[in-house]
């Protein structure tokens, strides 16, 4: 078994921190020791305290911390080093928070001399068809010299993976290793055992006896959740309602111009026994983002049984191809669910089809035991060799 050290983040609510969270979890679970360093200013006015409290694992001080990039303090480098130093992992593995110490990290650890593994998030649309993934584009030409001098990095899909070997990183330093969810969590419900008080109970109480239709993520521009919200006010889907789960810089401006009786603005929700409650009380799970990487939210409402309808942004259009869901093109995604949504509205069986083979999907090619497996092979990989020059 071996000592993993893990940089990444533990907050706030993002897949980054999802990812984090399980897979260490389950790498713990084989009997490997993790130490996990991440950003936290524990006792600062406003910081999160809920993940925090008597946290066993190495906090960095932060100047700044939002879901999608972090700026350390000035002495964060310092007390990184220090604390591999102190820790003496066998290898590093870096959740890449979009953080100036990404940039850092493979002179540290070389200087160490430990083996440093790399999981690259940012989310991405490989054919620019818009100005976010044109934005997103300049994110990977700025990492992609650092990251070409990490001992390998994870990527979650091929596609992603020939982005990278474009903008220079050798193609033997990239990995892929698609995301993976835990299917005996994530599954369809079973009502027998519902009970009066359960979360599941409680959801269908909220949304009433209307076929539920679902977005779950951040409320953010690269979301694209207006396309959603446009779209559903115009079809009006008779006995449906459309629920948004999560929370972002766009929630309050789409709430104000898109409330009503027929969209429920759920906000973030932090416990997990009443998302995977969400996902098994909706029909239909749409992702109409911009840009992407390998969405969980979406593997997780595969896994539950939902009809899934995601753009073909990053690898999501890769996961759901061959009958496993609908792919929507990044452009025009108003006029495509205009389309889509009667159909999904006057089709329950097609949708409980589409559910069943998505979750099949997930099944085959996306479950967190395989995810772990690959990753277990690409530790022992690394540590057989010495660190590739750069």
């Amino acid at each position: 078994m071996r000592h993993i050290a893990w940089l990444g983040k533990k907050s706030p609510f993002c897949g980054n921190v999802t990812y984090g969270l399980s897979t260490t979890e389950a790498l713990r679970a084989r009997g490997h020791q993790i130490s996990f360093i991440h950003f936290a200013n524990p006792g600062a006015p406003g910081s999160d305290t809920s993940l925090l409290a008597n946290d066993p694992d190495v906090s960095l001080p932060y100047l700044v911390k939002s879901q999608v990039y972090t700026i350390p303090s000035p002495g964060a480098q310092r007390e990184l080093r220090e604390s591999l130093e102190r820790l003496q992992p066998d290898l590093v593995h870096a959740s890449l928070t979009l953080s100036p110490l990404d940039f850092r990290l493979p002179d540290l650890c070389q200087q160490l001399g430990v083996p440093l593994v790399a999981t690259f998030h940012p989310p991405f649309d490989a054919g620019l068809r818009n100005l976010t993934a044109g934005t997103q584009q300049l994110t990977y030409q700025l990492y992609a010299p650092s990251l070409a001098k990490y001992d390998r990095v994870i990527v979650f899909s091929d596609l992603q993976a020939e982005v990278l070997a474009r903008l220079g990183v050798r193609e033997e330093r990239l990995a892929v290793i698609p995301n993976g969810v835990d299917p005996d969590c994530w599954r369809p419900a079973d009502t027998t055992l519902a009970t009066v008080d359960s979360p599941l109970r409680s959801v269908r109480a909220r949304i009433g006896n209307k076929r539920m239709f679902l977005y779950m993520g951040r409320v953010a521009t690269e979301k694209n959740v207006e396309a959603l919200l446009r779209a559903w006010r115009l079809v009006k889907p008779e006995g449906c309602r459309l629920v948004i789960v999560g929370d972002g810089p766009l929630h309050a401006t789409l709430q104000n111009t898109y409330s009503n009786d027929e969209v429920l603005w759920w906000g973030y929700e932090a416990e997990l026994a009443t998302r995977v409650a969400l996902l098994q009380s909706a029909e239909v799970f749409v992702l109409p983002s911009l840009v992407e990487g390998l969405s969980l939210a979406l593997l997780e409402a595969m896994a539950s049984g939902c009809a899934c309808v995601a753009t073909d942004a990053g690898a999501d259009g890769e996961v759901l191809a061959d009958g496993a869901g609908i792919v929507m093109s990044t452009q025009g995604v108003t006029t495509q669910l205009r389309t889509l949504l009667p159909v999904l509205r006057d089709q329950p069986v097609l949708t409980r089809e589409l559910g069943r083979q998505a979750r099949e999907r997930v099944l085959e090619r996306y479950t967190m035991t395989s995810n772990i497996d690959a990753l277990e092979r690409l530790y022992a990989d690394v540590m057989r060799h010495e660190p590739m020059a750069a």
